[in-house]
């Protein structure tokens, strides 16, 4: 491939611009009117305006994207995460153009995008899955029953999208029919599919994910596990690898689960297979993510894989290069988001003009970020402006590492939330590796108890 057009914004499309100039590949930007002073913009070898600032008017218009691919004569479209980078249909449309997606097919991200499907591809792979219904249910009777036969606490669940939209939990029979509707009604509206399903939910689970990369020849290998437990609003804060919890035989266990439900679902590319961990060590598959990962440095910082190159070398053709026995960890690394947002005021979005950046620097400190001073954050996308990485010897290294890269980063003229990630990296629980899926809530509640008594 000659050229990259990139169908996405911010820092991951800065990523991608990056990995192309390594390879001596061209990148093609696309970017609505609001985002035509980003970084993204600036530093690939091209540029289009794809429409006004609301992302329905363009970073999701797959016509405009697949004309812009076609009007620069690109190659490959690489979608990034977000927007349209699980939609089937748009993966479909580029391949029928005879442009390539980097990523797996349409048929799989179809598959693999259905949760319902995801679980059975997952249990027939040999995966354990979350006890549940099979598929999606048809109404708040069924589901009733299946919430009987698994016992409550249930999790209501959307079978299409993510972020916790078109999600409820349910401790009692009586609630069910409400929950039932608002998750249905929710899954509509944010996916245009109100289908959902019913899952025995799992008490203070660890979420842990392992890094798949798939080439067009066979070999699939896991690059080890992300740590994602630390989540507000089912939105990660938090990654690290390795995880704190896992031992060397449960993460082999993990590692050829993940592998088998790629392999079964005829995987290509790099992609991402989420699981639940409880206390005892049981884990259960939850979902499959058919693209690059935020948090896909973190697996970076340990490996020494350029996760970005690997995708283009795979969509070129090439082989991986190497096997499960080649992949070595060293280390530990962890990344924190950072976003405009302010957590006084339940973490509402604060965009507005950058008055002064500054970007932390030294031993083991990695910044992706588009944003700069004068830049100004849009009102239109998700708040995220940047990600701090770090890596340290120990994981007590790669925290104090990290308090001080977030004590160098300067963000003036909106509101951030770095003292908040910092008094979550202070917190004994955090620090002892003991942290849940169900920790920023309790954290909350005890820094808001203690707020009260000072």
């Amino acid at each position: 491939m000659q050229k990259i057009l990139i169908a996405n914004r911010g820092e991951i499309a800065l990523r991608v611009v990056r990995a192309c100039k390594e390879l001596g590949i061209e990148s093609v930007a696309v970017y609505s009117e609001a985002d035509e002073q980003s970084l993204h913009v600036q530093l690939a070898d091209g540029a289009i305006c794809i429409g006004p600032g609301r992302s329905s008017e363009s970073y999701l218009k797959a016509e405009r994207i697949i004309a812009a691919a076609e009007i620069s004569g690109a190659d490959g479209i690489h979608p990034g995460y977000g927007f349209l980078s699980e939609d089937p249909d748009f993966a479909e449309q580029v391949e029928s153009c005879g442009i390539k997606f980097i990523g797996p097919n349409s048929e799989v991200i179809r598959k693999m995008g259905d949760k319902a499907v995801a679980r059975r591809i997952a249990a027939e792979a040999g995966a354990p899955t979350v006890p549940g219904s099979p598929g999606p249910v048809a109404d708040a009777e069924e589901a009733s029953r299946f919430a009987q036969n698994v016992g409550y606490p249930v999790i209501i669940k959307a079978v299409s999208g993510g972020g916790g939209k078109g999600m409820r939990l349910v401790h009692s029979a009586a609630a069910l029919p409400r929950e039932f509707a608002a998750a249905s009604n929710e899954a509509l509206k944010a996916f245009g599919n109100g289908e959902v399903y019913i899952e025995k939910f799992i008490e203070k689970p660890r979420h842990i994910e392992f890094q798949i990369l798939a080439d067009e020849h066979g070999n699939i290998v896991h690059l080890g596990e992300r740590d994602c437990s630390v989540q507000r609003r089912h939105q990660k804060v938090i990654e690290e690898s390795p995880s704190p919890f896992l031992s060397p035989e449960l993460r082999e266990k993990m590692g050829e689960a993940a592998i088998a439900v790629a392999r079964h679902c005829g995987y290509r590319n790099a992609g991402t297979v989420e699981f639940l961990v409880d206390a005892h060590g049981n884990f259960y598959f939850i979902e499959m993510n058919a693209r690059i990962q935020v948090e896909h440095p973190v697996t970076e910082t340990v490996t020494g894989i350029d996760l970005v190159a690997a995708q283009l070398r795979i969509a070129a053709g090439e082989p991986l290069g190497f096997t499960q026995e080649d992949v070595r960890q060293s280390g530990w690394a962890m990344e924190c988001r950072v976003c405009a947002e302010d957590p006084e005021r339940n973490f509402a979005p604060c965009p507005g003009e950058i008055s002064l950046y500054y970007t932390p620097g030294g031993p083991g400190v990695r910044v992706d970020s588009h944003a700069y001073g004068g830049y100004t954050v849009p009102q239109y996308y998700d708040s995220m402006i940047g990600k701090v990485i770090v890596s340290g010897a120990t994981r007590a290294q790669a925290i104090d590492r990290m308090q001080r890269a977030l004590s160098e980063y300067l963000i003036r003229g909106i509101k951030c939330n770095i003292p908040f990630i910092r008094s979550v990296l202070q917190d004994p629980v955090f620090a002892e590796g003991r942290a849940t899926t169900h920790f920023i809530e309790e954290f909350m509640a005890r820094s808001a108890a203690t707020s009260r008594k000072a």
